[in-house]
């Protein structure tokens, strides 16, 4: 009995600093995750396709706001032939969870993309939820595995 209370007390004492170990390094993954998602909306506008190439995971599922989707070459593809445009991409919220001693993350956000006019002239502009979900490769390092987007309501000033 006495060996047991020990070994209790012992685990009572060493809990909270591997809780610790563990937080520090998803607390690292999600700001790594949070400068990439970044990177990657910068790339989407620039048609950095060598970013783009290197973000994307090969087993990328990209769901776009309409209910679409495109595997990772048909995705990057659609930006090479003009289909989807971003001349400018505002994060307006964004939340990082990191899991699994920092090797997968969870992205939650909200942005606003600006795309070309409408053929009447009017501004293109979509508010956005949007979900991601990186896992981080040995080799390549953070790929972005699952992107999901739902439009919002225009906000009326």
């Amino acid at each position: 009995m006495k060996k047991l209370k020990f070994l209790l007390a012992i685990l009572l004492l060493v809990l909270p600093i591997l809780t610790f170990a563990q937080s520090a390094k998803d607390k690292a993954a999600a700001k790594e995750v949070e400068a990439l998602e970044r990177q990657r909306f910068d790339a989407q506008v620039k048609k950095d396709y060598t970013v783009l190439e290197k973000v994307f995971g090969e087993d990328l599922v990209y769901t776009h706001s309409n209910g679409k989707q495109n595997n990772k070459t048909e995705y990057i593809q659609s930006i090479r032939d003009g289909k989807s445009v971003y001349d400018k991409i505002d994060v307006e919220a964004l939340n990082v969870r990191a899991y699994n001693d920092g090797k997968t993350a969870v992205v939650n956000g909200t942005i606003t993309i600006y795309q070309p006019n409408k053929p009447d002239g009017t501004p293109n502009v979509a508010h956005i939820k949007y979900v991601v979900v990186q896992v981080k490769d040995p080799k390549k390092g953070w790929q972005v595995v699952l992107w999901q987007s739902q439009k919002q309501p225009e906000v009326k000033s």
